[in-house]
């Protein structure tokens, strides 16, 4: 992506899905709003959530570490916490980048 373009909003992105689909836009938005909530729901229940074709949202466990502030170089205790991450399935990426 370079720095002129930039990605697409919702509302571009539900414009572009009720053409291809031949909806309505409140359907697509709709639809949206119910995946978005429900991938929060099963991710704060059961830990991940798995969106077919893209990956996987996962809720991970940092452990407490110790770190360095960068301006003074000072040791800083950093305690745990929990985290989401997105995890893309190969597929994706080997659509968007082909392995060489």
């Amino acid at each position: 992506m370079t720095e002129k373009q930039k990605p697409l909003t919702k509302a571009q992105v539900v414009a572009a899905l009720a053409d291809e689909l031949a909806m309505k836009k409140s359907e697509i938005g709709g639809f949206f709003d119910a995946l978005t909530d429900l991938a929060y729901k099963e991710t704060k229940k059961k830990g991940a959530f798995v969106l077919p074709g893209f990956g996987k949202l996962i809720k991970d466990k940092r452990k407490a570490r110790t770190g360095r502030n960068p301006a003074t170089g000072a040791e800083i205790k950093i305690p745990a916490k929990t985290v989401v991450k997105f995890r893309l399935q190969k597929s994706c990426k080997d659509a968007i980048v082909p392995a060489k």
